[in-house]
Formats: structure tokens, sequence, C-alpha cells
């Protein structure tokens, strides 16, 4: 959420998981860890810019509230951590498919505007930004393993103006229900 001014849209972490998250941030990244909540990137740093930084609240909710009531809850695992090219950025990775996917396009999608994209869709948990890492720090980090199941049952809407901290402007539950597997009724009855 760092990378620039503007709106993010992003998933706050719960749980066990956020707590591990921001130990981890606490320990290689304090300046992180103050800057914003656990969370899991959707909208804003890769796959679509930023959100445009003057984009209204009601405007935000009008499209954000008929994906999340749309969206059944995901059920998610990080990935191993991996370093930013040439940077002291690690992340966790979430599969850029499936579900997740369908979320981000939909935002994409939602006729929100957006800044251009620098980069390809790469969901992420960002565990150092800030500092720079020293080569034992780094070989610590990316040896982190998270192997919890990642719940995302809502999505936040944050305006980051550096180098004020980001603010919450809208959070959207997401309350869609899972399809049931074809035939599922029938063999139940």
């Amino acid at each position: 959420m760092a990378l620039k001014s503007g709106i993010f849209i992003i998933a706050e972490l719960q749980g066990a998981v956020a707590e591990r998250v921001r130990e981890i941030q606490e320990r290689y990244d304090p300046k992180l860890a103050r800057h914003a909540p656990p969370h899991v990137t959707i909208a804003g740093s890769s796959g679509t810019g930023v959100i445009l930084a003057d984009t209204p609240v009601a405007e935000l909710r009008a499209a954000l509230e008929p994906i999340g009531a749309s969206t059944p809850p995901l059920r998610l695992r990080f990935g191993p951590p991996v370093r930013f090219m040439q940077t002291d950025i690690v992340s966790l990775p979430l599969d850029p498919h499936g579900p997740l996917r369908t979320l981000h396009e939909r935002i994409a999608a939602s006729g929100l505007r957006f800044q251009p994209a620098r980069f390809a869709f790469t969901p992420h948990c960002t565990l150092n930004f800030y500092r720079t890492l020293t080569p034992q720090a780094a070989r610590e980090l990316l040896r982190v393993r998270i192997p919890d199941e990642v719940v995302i049952d809502r999505i936040e809407a944050y305006r980051s103006v550096e180098p004020q901290p980001p603010r919450r402007l809208v959070e959207v539950a997401l309350t869609g229900v899972t399809a049931e597997p074809a035939g599922a009724r029938s063999r139940a009855r």
C-alpha cells in the first residue's frame, strides 16, 4: 500500500495469521508494522494502478458493495516468501488465479478510475518494504512459512497519501454464497 498516493483495495488479515504477520513485520520492518494493518493487497499495486485519490466514498461504495454481495468469502494459502526483483521488498504471494483473480477483475471492471498498472496481478502480503535487509535477515525472512489458511471475508478501500498513514474509506463484507456442485442437492435427498 505504500508505493504511492491513491486508493488501494486490500483485505485485512484476521486472527492467528494476522498476529504472525504482525510479529514478522515488527521484527524485520517496524515502520511497515506501524504504517498499515497486516493485509493482502488486491488492487492498486499490481494488475491495476491505484484508484484515483479524489474518488468520492459514495462512488467507491457503489462500485464495491455489489461485488461484496455476490462474492463468497475466499479461503486461500500463502506461498513461500518472494523478494521483489532487485529490492529488499519481501512478500507472501497468493495464487493469482481462481476466485481471487475473479474478485480482482471484478474490481478492475467496476467503473472505478485507476492509474495505469505497473505490474501484472500479484496478490500478496508485504513482510518487508522500508528496511534494508542484511543478508542474514533476508535469509531468515525468505525461510518464513505461514501454513494457516487465510480467510478473506471483507475488502477495504484505503486512501494513502504519503507520508501520512493510510485511512480506511470503505469496508465491504464478502457475503455471496458458494455455488453447490452440480447434483449435490439431489444426492443429499
